[in-house]
């Protein structure tokens, strides 16, 4: 447990950046420690799963995790969000039940794309359709899309496929062993809570309701399970009252925080210490949100601004680029203007170049 509980909105902040800014480490072993990368299509300059994973990972390039995907002990699913989980939460989390029912009809086109991958082995998106030709549908956002797209997806989420790669960017698919359940449910969703908490704590007790109502989507034949998880979940979790709020961390949490560096980190939308917006209001001060949605007309920051963590503070953000002509790089301060101390300036500088040398794509 926590050597000495947090006292202050300081301690709170210094900790929740020391358990998730940890020691750069191999791939592997980082994913290992995470347990969950939430991913993202949009690549400004880079997706949010590889701008996640160059500040944790030693020597990380963009595209890397794509590259060694068959390779490492993960799948892509979704947990409390779409991203890649290690092989035990994916374990844990099925056999899924499905969100919405397919009709008759939907099941035996269904049947008809798990035949050709059956047949095939692996199978990418284009191709089943070219072989199907099953058209267009409507889709969840209101646009449309390739019915076999739909299938396939839809396949993927009740755990009858699997991403076996990425070719570009899109899923190529395989047949997925079916999973047992498992012998004690109730077992196996505190597993899954304590994962959510160890990635995101220091948690404020919102949140931590907020993230299981999320977790029902990743398994969501136990939402009759939610309430009675979240009260075990209160109960087994170490907990500290601080700023009026009282926050989580896990049981056996043993206290990380340590010096301020003098490092300015640029951080994805979606990074564990940025992704709970409650959260990083209480730590940081101001509100940040995500506005690649937004009208540009009406965005405060920008399409995918990065927050800036200078210290212990987020002093600001940036809006990164890349184009044939190299990285181009717009900076915004919550104060109106960079931090005065000295450092600032080349630690900022080193950032970038950090993130320069990140932008290098992999060697196969």
């Amino acid at each position: 447990m926590l050597v000495t509980a947090p006292k202050t909105l300081a301690d709170v902040r210094r900790l929740a950046i020391a358990r998730t800014l940890f020691e750069p480490t191999s791939l592997p072993r980082a994913l290992a420690r995470l347990r969950f990368v939430q991913a993202d299509p949009i690549r400004a300059p880079a997706r949010a799963q590889d701008l996640t994973l160059r500040h944790r990972v030693a020597g990380y390039r963009a595209g890397e995790l794509e590259l060694q995907y068959p390779s490492l002990p993960i799948e892509e699913d979704f947990f409390v969000n779409a991203g890649f989980v290690t092989r035990e939460l994916h374990r844990l989390m099925h056999p899924r039940t499905p969100r919405t029912r397919w009709t008759t009809a939907q099941n035996a086109r269904a049947e008809r794309v798990l035949e050709v991958v059956r047949e095939w082995g692996t199978a990418h998106p284009r191709d089943v359709e070219a072989a199907l030709q099953l058209g267009t549908a409507s889709n969840w956002f209101g646009g449309r899309s390739n019915v076999t797209t739909q299938l396939l997806d839809g396949l993927h989420y009740r755990g009858l496929l699997r991403v076996a790669r990425r070719d570009g960017g899109i899923r190529v698919y395989a047949l997925r062993d079916p999973t047992p359940p498992p012998d004690d449910a109730e077992a196996a969703h505190d597993a899954l809570v304590d994962a959510v908490v160890a990635l995101y704590a220091p948690l404020p007790a919102t949140t931590l309701g907020a993230l299981l109502s999320r977790l029902g989507a990743g398994v969501p034949q136990w939402r009759h399970l939610r309430a009675q998880a979240l009260a075990r979940a209160k109960r087994r979790l170490r907990s500290f009252r601080v700023g009026g709020v009282e926050w989580f961390t896990p049981a056996d949490e043993t206290a990380r925080s340590g010096p301020v560096e003098d490092r300015v980190w640029l951080l994805a939308p979606f990074d564990p210490l940025v992704w709970d917006r409650l959260r990083f209001e209480v730590l940081f001060g101001w509100s940040y949100r995500f506005e690649a949605y937004t009208p540009a007309a009406k965005r405060t920051r920008g399409y995918y601004a990065l927050p800036m963590l200078w210290r212990d503070a987020m002093v600001g953000w940036v809006n990164a680029k890349l184009d044939a002509t190299g990285l181009h790089i717009e900076r915004g301060f919550v104060s109106g203007r960079a931090p005065k101390e000295a450092r600032f300036r080349g630690a900022f500088d080193d950032e970038i170049d950090r993130l320069r040398d990140f932008l290098d794509p992999p060697q196969e």
